[in-house]
Order: structure tokens, then sequence, then C-alpha cells
């Protein structure tokens, strides 16, 4: 079996499908009526998924520079990136698009999860968020709105609010940031880290000394990140 990459929208409503074959990925989109507030995304199951055992699922959430209407742009960084050059995982992958001009929602996202659950053999104690940039704070927001989700965080240079840490400071999280980042100051990771140590958490903090905002090539060409992420559970 193949690399199974599609592209589906969150509202669960009748849709219609296009098919296209590209450099041996398959890839489906569909396109649903009535979903203006609705999410489209790659989901990317394992080569030998089977529905019959349950997966680790890893919620993957783009930069700004990829939010918009087509959903190619979804991979070009990240795990969505890797796939389409041909890496496999050993977990399901939800990559969704954000709206041009919008930021990440957390009860969209939460809604996003839930479908996925209902669609494929999902562990529900193996769930996963990470993400770069404005995808990195909306990691930071999302496991602040539903602590109790998620089994790990991996935010990669992203901005969050030091004062929601306590509600997740436990939550087993690494967290990634180049020391010369000018877009999103290091601090901004820093600041989120020590909350979360304040609180009596733990987090692994990964910082690169010579990148600047793209710290996420690093990050998820990592393979000790995956194995550390994949060896969380939700307690």
């Amino acid at each position: 079996m193949r690399h199974l990459i599609c592209a589906i929208c969150v509202l669960a409503i009748p849709s219609l499908s296009v098919q296209a074959e590209n450099e041996g990925e398959r890839q489906t989109v569909q396109k649903m009526s009535g979903a203006e507030n609705g999410l489209q995304y790659l989901l990317y199951l394992p080569e030998n998924y089977k529905p019959t055992e349950s997966w680790p699922f890893v919620l993957f959430l783009h930069g700004s520079g990829e939010r918009g209407t087509k959903i190619e742009s979804v991979k070009k960084h990240g795990p969505p990136k890797l796939v389409a050059a041909g890496r496999q995982f050993p977990f399901i992958l939800a990559s969704p698009q954000c709206p041009r001009d919008k930021r990440w929602d957390s009860e969209q996202l939460g809604e996003l999860i839930r479908q996925v659950e209902e669609k494929y053999s999902v562990d529900k104690d193996r769930i996963y968020v990470t993400g770069l940039s404005m995808g990195g704070a909306g990691t930071w927001a999302l496991v602040a709105s539903d602590p109790d989700r998620f089994a790990a965080i991996a935010p990669v240079c992203g901005r969050g609010n030091p004062a929601s840490a306590k509600s997740f400071a436990h939550k087993p999280a690494w967290v990634f940031h180049g020391a010369r980042d000018r877009v999103v100051p290091l601090r901004e990771s820093q600041r989120m880290v020590d909350a979360m140590k304040a609180s009596g958490g733990n987090p692994k903090f990964t910082i690169y000394p010579e990148a600047g905002h793209d710290s996420w090539t690093a990050a998820y060409s990592n393979p000790k990140f995956y194995d550390w992420l994949l060896g969380q559970k939700r307690k």
C-alpha cells in the first residue's frame, strides 16, 4: 500500500471527490458543500495501517505563510513535506490548512480531531500536536484549551500565554527555537518553558544557536524527536 494523503474538510456532509495520482502519492481532494466554517486538511495513513489496530495520531499546524486555499502549500514544511518526499511514519498525520488572514482556532481544531477519531482507528491515549511559528502558537493555545486530550506537545518557534501554562505544566513537551530568530524572538518560547517549570513541569527545550526563524527544518528532521513523541502516552 502506498502512502495515503488526503485533503478533506471538517464538516461531515456529502462531498464531491476528485482523485489524482502524483509522484507515487495517492491524493484525494474532497470539497464539501456548506464547508465555509470547515477546514481542509492533508491526511496521511501509515503504509501498514489497519483499522483493527489503534494508531498514534499527530496533528501538525503550519505557519502563516501556508494559509489560503491551495492545500499543496501545507507540504512546504514539517512532517507533510517529509511525507511528500517519501518519508514513512508509524502514525496518522493530519495537517489542516488555516484560511487566509485567519489564525488557528482551537475549537475548530478540536472538532477536526474528533472527526478523525470517528473516521480512523486513533489511539486516544497517544494524540499529539505540533506546529511551527503561527502553528507553534496554535499548539500552545490548543493544549491550553483542552490539556487532557493530548499525550504530548511540540511547539516550534511559537508564542504562547505564560498565564495558561499552569493548566498543562506537567504535559510532556519538547520546545524548539532558533537563537537568532527575529520574527518570533527566542524569549517567547523561553517564557513558556519558564512558566511550565514554575508550575512544576519539566519541558525539554532545544535552542539552535545559529538558526533564525527556521528552527523547524532541524526539529522535524531529527529522528529522536519522533522517538520521543511516540514514547509519550496520556496518563
